[in-house]
């Protein structure tokens, strides 16, 4: 149990007070400076590297290095300025959020969430607190998993993203160690995750793995792609899959062969087969017939191919799991999408 500790006897708000942050598992592990960052955020770098230089801060009682790492018992002691130290009270901001998510699967290490269209998974210019994450963390909350009274500088973390209007499969890792295999294991691509979408038009192969050329424009939030090699463009990867075709519509598995923003929806428009419903790269008098209100894309499916020791997540390697019930899927068969 992480220990926060304020133990000055203080005259004033602006004394400087001493707080000890006792080293629990999921702090373990983190340079010194990085863990400050993150249990003092309102303590400016320039300060804190100032104070440990000074031997204000203090770790196990003697001086150490930024670049020291963490050991599970240590203890760090500050002696700083009362005004760096918050009261916490943000910390809880997550229970204005509801705790209903759709749990594919959970363990004691993570949790696979299938988010559904509309959500954002973090807070984004409009700050609204219902989020993805929020909703997580007030989940793992109410089943006494997390605390944040309890934790120094970890919180449940998100370990990849989808768009606000893309439903499907979001991996949360619920406790440090789970966090830092999942970001090696899916930055090494020994995860792999595949969508389904319905794009307008009849593909021209079964299947095929498309490659292109992807900018961004981050004052307008849009990608646009090109067939050649551009200035700040970036290679894209689409291998695609035709499952079934009927209407002048084409259902699709997809696997991103690389994973850059907006790469499916505008990957596939590019060609000539922008998605349904797609109200950013799409046919607006294609969409408009149809009443959607959200592009027909889901991370349906996700799989764990570990090459290399994965820890406590070893369990999970060769499993896979899957959204049985994708909403545009049933409909498309059904022929009821117009």
């Amino acid at each position: 149990m992480a220990i926060w500790q304020n133990r000055s006897k203080m005259k004033s708000s602006l004394e400087d007070v001493m707080r000890e942050f006792q080293i629990n598992g999921n702090d373990a592990g983190q340079r010194v400076d990085k863990f400050l960052t993150k249990a003092v955020p309102l303590l400016p770098q320039s300060m804190l590297y100032k104070a440990i230089r000074t031997k204000r801060i203090k770790l196990n009682g003697k001086r150490c290095e930024i670049s020291t790492r963490l050991c599970t018992g240590d203890q760090l002691t500050l002696y700083l300025n009362d005004s760096f130290f918050d009261s916490r009270d943000g910390a809880f901001s997550f229970l204005r959020s509801p705790a209903a998510i759709d749990i594919i699967y959970e363990d004691e290490n993570i949790l696979l969430v299938n988010k559904p269209a509309g959500l954002v998974v973090h807070e984004d210019e409009h700050q609204s607190s219902d989020t993805l994450i929020n909703r997580i963390q007030h989940h793992l909350y109410n089943c006494g998993v997390y605390n944040p009274a309890e934790e120094n500088s970890f919180a449940p973390a998100l370990c990849n993203r989808i768009d606000r209007n893309t439903a499907g499969i979001v991996i949360a890792a619920k406790n440090a160690a789970a966090l830092r295999i999942l970001n090696e294991k899916i930055k090494a691509r020994e995860l792999q995750k595949l969508y389904l979408c319905i794009v307008h038009g009849t593909m021209p192969k079964e299947s095929d793995t498309l490659k292109a050329f992807l900018r961004k424009d981050a004052r307008t939030n849009t990608v646009a792609v090109y067939d050649h090699p551009i200035p700040d463009g970036r290679t894209i990867l689409t291998h695609y899959r035709v499952v079934a075709q009927k209407d002048r519509l084409s259902l699709l598995e997809i696997d991103l062969l690389t994973g850059r923003t907006h790469q499916i929806r505008a990957h596939l428009a590019h060609i000539g087969h922008p998605l349904l419903g797609d109200a950013k790269y799409g046919r607006n008098r294609d969409n408009h017939k149809t009443g959607l209100k959200h592009q027909a894309l889901c991370a349906y499916k996700l799989t764990f191919h570990f090459q290399s020791d994965a820890g406590v997540l070893n369990g999970l390697n060769g499993r896979s799991f899957e959204v049985l019930d994708v909403w545009f899927r049933d409909a498309f068969f059904a022929g009821t999408l117009y």
